[in-house]
């Protein structure tokens, strides 16, 4: 793949109609097609809002939807590849985290106002919140995609939301504000699933101004059931009305919401997460819920859990359903007293209890973890001070202000285990047995006490020869005759969905128009489509 005259590799940015079109996965193909090609690509997504977040081998945080595409990618994911990063506190703040490093909270008011301008490299040291203004960080995000341009031969931005939110195109840095500033062209993608995707390209180009207009290079249909032919005279109509091509129609394929930044795709009452159960390896099933709990992030967590045969994942909102799950669950949250109201507010939190005393399985993982211990000190997160928490493991909690990200690893039931954390609480164990311990049998996170457990680890469960030992253990204690398959690969499972992924990509999309694009950009004399951006 050639590079242009400054040395950088080329680029694409990947749009989309709305939030949840497929411009996740569709990135991660892209990259994933690339990449096999022999090409060297990279992911970046300029801002991200996502409680789905993972930890860099540096120690920074980004989007879980970046760390994937970065898999996809074959490269290690970087702050580079998602330098701004929004995590929800509730419906009007978000936490905001620059190259990896938290920096405060904002409301949205205050961070889609308008801008005083930093010099390059305020974002890193947190002042690019100065006056509290995002599009003072267009400088700082740019700087981060020409630095990864500048190292491969290819990048490939994902957008976010729609491109046409016309509201916020001042201050964008995500959509049309990098693409103009970076000159790449776009792809947008639509959800054809959802209806009405014709209607959502059409209009989302006529609400882009002149100079957006003239980087929309074509469409990606993501998401068709039924024959392709059916749906070709619309593409041709689309392609008269605005004089853009249809660069592909991406089939459904179930199972690829993989590693999602925006929230569940689920329906919580009684919904499975997305996936499909295969036949159990022993003679039964096992049940496993996971509490739904407010700001619920890292719900990925649980993939691990569903990616084994006979294992059904369920989240649930009502305590009677808990009443026949082998293992419940309790996540982590960006707000953890919060959290740990609504569990008391539904009877959930009684119902926790009850299994406790009855030794039925529960794991708490990071907030989930805080949230069964005895005492939590907050004047970080929710700033509610002294709570008391379940009080079913001997645990105290107190958040401190700075934010522990890291990648452990250690030994759990007698297997090597992996994880990452992030969190601001700080546990004090007193008493029980670690849940994760060192070579040497020191502990290092988490606490055991008969058959409830927790810790901070978030991927800890996708450590498979301790995942294994873990649901032995449960199966035992909820008397089940379910056997962990002796094969199941978790790393294997994902590396055929991202090469799925590239597989959609080659199969059923223009690639040659797409290498185009990447290496030459958008092509000139695309005509305006009335009425512009107002």
């Amino acid at each position: 793949m050639s590079r242009d005259g400054r040395g950088r590799g080329g680029g694409l940015l990947v749009a989309g109609t709305t939030s949840d079109a497929g411009k996740s996965v569709v990135t991660a193909g892209i990259c994933r097609w690339l990449v096999r090609r022999g090409v060297k690509v990279a992911p970046f997504k300029g801002q991200n809002m996502s409680l789905n977040s993972f930890v860099t081998r540096e120690g920074a945080e980004i989007g879980r939807a970046q760390a994937m595409q970065a898999q996809a990618a074959r490269v290690e994911p970087t702050a580079l590849m998602n330098p701004v990063l929004l995590k929800p506190g509730g419906d009007r703040s978000s936490q905001v985290v620059l190259m990896g490093r938290p920096v405060g909270e904002l409301s949205a008011k205050g961070f889609f106002g308008s801008a005083e301008r930093l010099a390059p490299g305020d974002a890193a040291s947190g002042s690019a919140l100065r006056g509290g203004r995002r599009e003072a960080l267009l400088g700082p995000v740019l700087e981060c995609l020409e630095e990864l341009r500048a190292t491969h031969d290819a990048v490939i931005c994902e957008g976010a939301g729609s491109p046409a939110e016309i509201n916020l195109r001042r201050t964008d840095i995500v959509n049309m504000g990098i693409a103009r500033a970076a000159r790449l062209p776009v792809v947008v993608v639509g959800d054809i699933d959802r209806g009405g995707v014709f209607a959502s390209f059409f209009g989302t180009t006529a609400l882009l101004s002149p100079q957006d207009q003239e980087l929309i290079a074509g469409y990606l249909v993501n998401k068709f059931r039924g024959d392709v032919s059916l749906l070709e005279p619309g593409l041709e109509m689309l392609r008269g009305l605005t004089g853009r091509a249809t660069l592909g129609v991406l089939p459904w394929r179930h199972g690829l919401g993989i590693d999602e930044e925006d929230g569940l795709r689920i329906s919580l009452r009684g919904a499975v997460r997305e996936s499909l159960v295969a036949r159990p390896y022993g003679e039964e099933m096992l049940r496993i819920a996971v509490c739904a709990v407010p700001l619920m992030s890292n719900f990925t967590d649980v993939d691990a859990l569903a990616a084994e045969p006979g294992v059904v994942v369920r989240f649930v909102d009502r305590p009677e359903e808990l009443a026949d799950a082998d293992l419940v669950v309790v996540p982590g949250t960006r707000g953890t007293v919060k959290a740990l109201a609504w569990l008391r507010e539904r009877g959930l939190a009684d119902a926790l209890a009850r299994r406790a005393a009855e030794g039925r399985p529960v794991l708490g993982i990071c907030g989930g973890y805080q949230i069964l211990g005895e005492h939590i000190e907050d004047e970080v997160e929710s700033r509610a001070g002294a709570v008391a928490g379940l009080g079913l493991l001997p645990v105290r909690v107190r958040f401190a202000r700075e934010k522990t990200l890291a990648r452990p690893s250690g030994t759990a039931l007698g297997e090597a285990v992996d994880g990452y954390e992030i969190h601001h609480g700080v546990a004090e164990v007193r008493g029980g047995d670690a849940f994760v311990s060192d070579a040497d049998g020191r502990p290092l996170d988490g606490c055991r006490v008969g058959a409830v457990q927790g810790t901070h680890w978030h991927g800890a469960l996708e450590s498979d020869a301790f995942r294994r030992r873990f649901l032995t253990e449960v199966a035992q204690a909820a008397g089940r005759r379910f056997v962990p398959a002796p094969d199941t690969s978790f790393g294997a499972l994902r590396e055929e969905q991202l090469d799925l992924l590239g597989d959609l990509i080659e199969e059923h999309a223009d690639t040659d128009a797409l290498l185009r694009l990447i290496e030459d950009g958008a092509p000139a004399g695309l005509p305006f489509i009335p009425p512009g951006a107002p």
